[in-house]
């Protein structure tokens, strides 16, 4: 049976940017006294925000980081995706195949909003996300906590006016997968370069490998 909504994470799901975002982050803690590449800070920090990067940051440099560091982070992010972001192969086409069907939508990210608005205007989104999307510091403002905890995801239901059980996401982390499936939300995973384990690990009930497979859940 279709679902009522559909929860959309935006990086790795619509937006190609977590490689760009990595290699930041990499060079940021680098500088900071903690050596590593882009791809360490991938495998470390996928799917995972600026608030709880933080923690982990302090505990291994031994200090804590200036308070504007969070803010100075988020900028970079957003300058640098501005120009590099890259929509997923397919995510137009679907975004537009889920409307002609009539199921509502949103996206639910970790992200702020200022990076999903440079992302989706980077990518020629925009037309269709403008209204749709719930981005973290929205639950933290209110004392919720960004993924893996479930708030963005009950946040985006309650905003749709459907009930958490009716809901399906589609989420590429498994820090997101586990915030989906606390929120009692039917969760897929998205992994287009690898085989999945790692989400459906967290709790996904299958993992999609192109964005056209949703059709095929939807059924």
């Amino acid at each position: 049976m279709p679902p009522e909504l559909i929860i959309f994470d935006c990086d790795g799901v619509l937006i190609d940017s977590e490689g760009v975002a990595a290699a930041i982050t990499a060079r940021e803690l680098t500088r900071l006294g903690w050596p590593m590449d882009a791809a360490e800070g991938l495998s470390l920090f996928l799917g995972m925000s600026i608030h709880d990067m933080q923690p982990i940051i302090e505990a291994r440099l031994g200090r804590s980081l200036p308070n504007a560091w969070r803010a100075e982070l988020a900028d970079q992010y957003r300058d640098a995706l501005a120009a590099q972001a890259r929509i997923i192969p397919g995510a137009r086409d679907m975004l537009e195949r889920v409307n002609a069907l009539g199921i509502p939508w949103r996206v639910a990210s970790n992200s702020s909003q200022e990076e999903m608005d440079v992302k989706f205007a980077r990518t020629g989104l925009t037309d269709l996300t403008a209204g749709l999307t719930h981005p973290a510091a929205s639950v933290i403002a209110l004392g919720g906590r960004p993924k893996p905890a479930p708030d963005i995801f009950l946040a985006a239901a309650a905003a749709a006016g459907v009930p958490p059980a009716d809901c399906l996401v589609l989420e590429d982390s498994p820090l997101g997968v586990t915030g989906a499936v606390a929120a009692g939300m039917r969760t897929y995973g998205f992994d287009p370069h690898g085989d999945g384990t790692a989400l459906r690990a967290a709790g996904a009930i299958a993992v999609l490998r192109r964005l056209d497979e949703l059709f095929g859940v939807l059924e």
